[in-house]
């Protein structure tokens, strides 16, 4: 299998500061990109987990706003805890398991669940 090729968003944060929650990838899974799946957030999330999805989302917001981005080196585990919901495929058809494939932030949902970082 050829290796996949793999965006490096440069200038996004590789993990929360202080902490192993890790926001990207260094390198390319040679088997290929993880699958994104929507992961059920519930109420009893640890605290440290809810930080982690809010810094996350920020990022996201900072980096790049109301436009398409491809999937790149972002990770599939800290993307999926926001899939389904804040971040939305951008184009259909959709491979969730591939680097190149392109997300975008759902706006509306965005400031439902994060007003003070999306606004109005």
């Amino acid at each position: 299998m050829a290796l996949d090729y793999m965006l490096k968003h440069r200038g996004f944060p590789g993990r929360l500061a202080s902490t192993d929650y890790q926001f990207t990838l260094r390198r390319a899974n040679p088997k290929g990109a993880t699958e994104i799946t929507r992961r059920e957030r519930r109420s009893d999330r640890r605290p440290p987990d809810k930080r982690a999805d809010e810094a996350f989302f920020k990022a996201l917001w900072e980096h790049f706003g109301e436009e398409p981005f491809e999937r790149g080196n972002l990770d599939a585990g800290r993307l999926s805890w926001l899939f389904g919901r804040e971040v939305i495929p951008a184009t259909d058809p959709f491979d969730p398991a591939h680097y190149e494939s392109m997300l975008v932030i759902d706006v509306r949902i965005a400031r439902q669940t994060y007003p003070h970082i999306v606004g109005e």
